[in-house]
């Protein structure tokens, strides 16, 4: 039977994947993205959009069910801080990405300057909000987790 207990766990591991991913995009991928010429810029955001459902978009969604399913399956003496808080950051994550840098990534897909473009300039300039914020649920978890289980 899975308990209370390991759905937080998995979440935890899938909030530290997501965390690192997150970091990735934030201090690698995106900012290389500047470095591409023009003429390839498009094939690379071609390729990095093929991969994204796999390593990105079914751990955030696997994610995202899991931290609804510990609102009302969760361990005894889970803070309801840790609760709301961790679905919280993952809600607005998704929401804001939904406004804002999901829509830029696909004017950026579309804007034959590349590597100039402003879509891109807007990415680097905002993204570590999605960055805090995914930052911000997996720390929830792993507090989370070390209250009630440690």
């Amino acid at each position: 039977m899975v308990t209370p207990s390991i759905v937080l766990l998995i979440a935890l591991a899938l909030g530290f994947y997501n965390v690192g991913t997150i970091w990735a995009m934030e201090v690698d991928i995106f900012r290389s993205w500047r470095l591409v010429g023009e003429p390839a810029f498009h094939d690379v955001q071609t390729t990095h959009w093929r991969k994204l459902p796999y390593w990105i978009f079914a751990p955030l969604g696997a994610a995202l069910l899991l931290s609804i399913v510990l609102v009302f399956y969760h361990p005894a003496a889970s803070p309801a801080w840790a609760i709301w808080g961790n679905l919280g950051c993952q809600a607005l994550s998704h929401a804001l990405t939904g406004l804002t840098w999901g829509r830029w990534q696909a004017a950026l897909s579309r804007d034959p300057l590349g590597p100039r473009s402003p879509y891109l300039a807007r990415i680097l300039r905002t993204h570590w909000v999605r960055t805090a914020l995914i930052t911000g649920y997996g720390v929830i978890l792993l507090i989370w987790a070390a209250v009630v289980l440690g």
